[in-house]
This record gives structure tokens, C-alpha cells and sequence, in this order.
């Protein structure tokens, strides 16, 4: 068995992808062999003959397991919009078959997977396909990165409150201030804290030099709990 959780977020550009980071590494310290993988991703860039998007890229460099890019991102398009809109300007159609397969086979090359969403939580893969839909499929416990800034906290708890009504396991949510002049800041994250029904893991200041190992630390205790909850 894998060791996996699934980071969603609040909306585009609240800190998934530099929390999957820092999990990866704080997984690493711990001592597992763990890969990070982003099923879907818009927003690429071409360089050359090559596609690449920077979460992903970021996620590979994080992992200290060699893993084929194409289990760790199945779903690449250029349009940076939603995933569905991008399935269909491109001609394609994402499949959960497909999904689940290059999770499987990241599964099986690793001690832990971090599986990064896309955007935040409500967002269609296709008319019948949503994130809730991919992480009950996998199976996964979740983490929401909460991008403190004005307006998060009708994001956050909207949020926490969807994977609650779906049933799915949120483990806790992550304070990662985009904003440090974020008005009345310490107010702001007393009412996250008041009206998310989970705990806040961990706080991460505005530090855009922070690499994801000097923010591992803050998540050993995370690693700790999910290794309990794993091995138990």
C-alpha cells in the first residue's frame, strides 16, 4: 500500500503546488520514497518541442523518486483556463480510467504520492467528471491550502464545507498568506479557525524565497498523523 493524500486548494494560485512541495520533502525527511503528481494541469508553456507547466515541474524536482512524466501529469493543455473548457478547445476528453491508472502506476514506485489538484475544489474535469469524483476514486485523505488574502474566508469554508457534504476525509487546512497586507490578518485566520471544522496544519508566512525544505518542518506533524493513519 501507498501512503497518498490529495491537495486542493481554495482557488488558482492559493499555494497548492508549494505545499506539495514541502510535503514531499517533510514525506522525505521521514524517510519515505515519495513522488508528487498532478493529474491535470492547464496553463502549459511550449519550450521547444516539449509542453511544460511549472507545477509540474515543481513536483518532479520534488520527488525523490524517478517517476515518467506522464503518470505524474496524464492531462497537460496549453489554454489556462478550466479543465474542461481545455479538454474540449483541444479536442480531447479527460477519462478517470486514465487517471487512475497513472495513479496506480505512481502508486507503484513510491512510499507516498502527493496528488495536487487543479484550481480549487468545484472544478469539472467534464459535464460528469468533478475533482469530488477523482479523489473518492483514488481514495485519498485531503489537505486544503487556503490562500489567505482578501476574500478567502467565504472560499475556505464554502470549501471545507463541499468535501464535507461529499462524504471525503479532510485531514486539515493550511493558512498560506498570498497576502501579507491582508486587512485585520490575525482576525481573518480566528475566523477560518472558528468555522473550518478541521484543524489548521500549519501557517506559512509571505517567504517567496522559502524552498519546499525549509518549509518541511511544518509538516512533520502532519506526517506523523498520516503515518498513524496509515498504519493503522
Amino acid at each position: 500500500m501507498t501512503l497518498s493524500v490529495f491537495v486542493t486548494g481554495t482557488d488558482t494560485g492559493c499555494g497548492k503546488t508549494r505545499v506539495s512541495c514541502a510535503l514531499l520533502a517533510a514525506l522525505i525527511n521521514a524517510g519515505f520514497s515519495a513522488g508528487g503528481m498532478k493529474p491535470v494541469a492547464t496553463g502549459a508553456t511550449r519550450i521547444g518541442a516539449q509542453w511544460v507547466h511549472e507545477d509540474v515541474k515543481a513536483l518532479v524536482a520534488a520527488s525523490n523518486v524517478a517517476i515518467p512524466r506522464r503518470y505524474v501529469n496524464p492531462y497537460l493543455f496549453a489554454p489556462a483556463c478550466s479543465p474542461n473548457i481545455a479538454a474540449e478547445q483541444t479536442g480531447s476528453h479527460i477519462e478517470l480510467a486514465s487517471i487512475l491508472q497513472a495513479y496506480r502506476d505512481c502508486q507503484s514506485r513510491a512510499d507516498a504520492i502527493v496528488v495536487e489538484g487543479v484550481g480549487g475544489w468545484c472544478v469539472p474535469f467534464s459535464d460528469d467528471l468533478w475533482t469530488e469524483d477523482l479523489v473518492r476514486a483514488i481514495n485519498v485523505p485531503i489537505i486544503l491550502v487556503v490562500g489567505v488574502r482578501l476574500g478567502c474566508i467565504n472560499h475556505a469554508v464554502l470549501s471545507a464545507r463541499a468535501v464535507a457534504q461529499a462524504g471525503l476525509p479532510l485531514l486539515g487546512w493550511v493558512a498560506n498568506i498570498v497576502d501579507p497586507g491582508t486587512h485585520a490578518l490575525d482576525a481573518v485566520l480566528a475566523t477560518l479557525t472558528r468555522h473550518i471544522a478541521v484543524p489548521c496544519i500549519t501557517r506559512i508566512d509571505w517567504t517567496p524565497a522559502a524552498t519546499a525544505a525549509d518549509l518541511a518542518p511544518k509538516f512533520r506533524i502532519l506526517v506523523d498523523r498520516m503515518t498513524r493513519r496509515f498504519r493503522s
